[in-house]
């Protein structure tokens, strides 16, 4: 299965750009991101077939808006699946492997496999409130997921569909309570962080997202301690010497 430009102006071709994760540009269980700037526009799909094989068994494709007025209307994104007993912070679907969690300051992936991230969500949920907290993802050269609020995912499972990065900012009380900074590994080796809150982290060669690390520092002047929604504040105050 290719995913190419539609011939002739009529298809826009101006308007659209195609990513693909293969250097060849054929999807073998692979995806590729198709960025339309200026719709509606065109792209052609083409299926090739050994003629022996039956219609049925021509490849699927699963389509998945991942951003713009279009995905606001799909679905939600489901929230963080996990045993009360043991709920990670963080959340990320790795590459053939799953669903890995961790705390708020551990690795969440698998630095040094090769595997990339498809997607992850946050709840720091015994340090902030799921409001305080929002995340992207990278999904092309300046182009990022819309921001998903804390407790949900960002990203995609089972679709072979990499993050290129990620961007995390804190808002309301715990933006006043931490300094949020981040660090990633990626695929081709390149190591990027930490990266202070609200700025991207990718690498120089946009290599798929291999393992990140986000890290909530206290400032020195207040504490903020928030459990699931009900908000305490204790403020210290410093002597000068």
């Amino acid at each position: 299965m290719r995913i190419s430009l539609a011939p002739g102006q009529a298809g826009r071709p101006d308007a659209v750009n195609i990513c693909t994760f293969r250097p060849d540009g054929w999807l073998d269980g692979s995806a590729a991101l198709v960025r339309i700037t200026d719709g509606p526009a065109q792209i052609l799909v083409t299926i090739y077939q050994n003629g022996r094989q039956r219609p049925d068994t021509a490849p699927r494709l699963q389509v998945l808006k991942l951003s713009g007025d279009a995905a606001e209307q799909a679905p939600a994104q489901p929230a963080l699946i996990a045993t009360p007993q043991d709920e990670p912070e963080i959340l990320a679907h790795v590459q053939r492997t799953g669903d890995i969690g961790g705390a708020v300051g551990d690795w969440i992936g698998l630095r040094g496999s090769g595997l990339w991230v498809e997607g992850f969500g946050i709840t720091a949920q015994h340090k902030i409130d799921l409001s305080d907290i929002e995340y992207q993802g990278v999904l092309g050269r300046g182009w990022l997921s819309p921001w998903v609020e804390g407790g949900k995912y960002c990203g995609s499972r089972g679709m072979a569909l990499p993050l290129l990065g990620l961007t995390v900012r804190l808002k309301g009380d715990a933006a006043k309570a931490f300094d949020c900074t981040y660090s990633a590994t990626f695929v081709d080796g390149s190591a990027v962080g930490p990266v202070p809150a609200g700025q991207v982290c990718e690498a120089d060669s946009l290599a798929a997202l291999e393992a990140f690390q986000i890290q909530l520092h206290p400032r020195d002047n207040q504490t903020t301690a928030i459990n699931r929604g009900a908000k305490t504040r204790a403020t210290a105050r410093g002597t000068r010497r």
